[in-house]
């Protein structure tokens, strides 16, 4: 689904925060938060397509789909945060 800058920038807000929520440590700060949603959206794109799972359309779907890759994404990050 094709969605505008601001509605990106909603839902990269949403996905990271709750990101932030559900794995522990908390999030980085709004903007890195956004990133990480986007970043996460991405990924979680990515991954629903090469495991063939079709989340669904709308925003909902897409706030779903980007807080799983952001977790995915913030998990990586603290790992290889605490090795250094």
């Amino acid at each position: 689904m094709d969605h505008g800058i601001i509605a990106w920038l909603i839902i990269g807000a949403v996905a990271g925060w709750l990101a932030g929520v559900l794995v522990k440590g908390g999030g980085f700060g709004l903007l890195a938060d956004i990133l990480i949603g986007i970043v996460g959206a991405v990924i979680g794109g990515w991954l629903a397509g090469l495991l063939g799972i079709a989340v669904g359309g709308g925003i909902l779907a897409s706030i779903i789909t980007a807080t799983l890759g952001a977790i995915i994404l913030l998990v990586i990050v603290r790992a290889f945060s605490r090795r250094a």
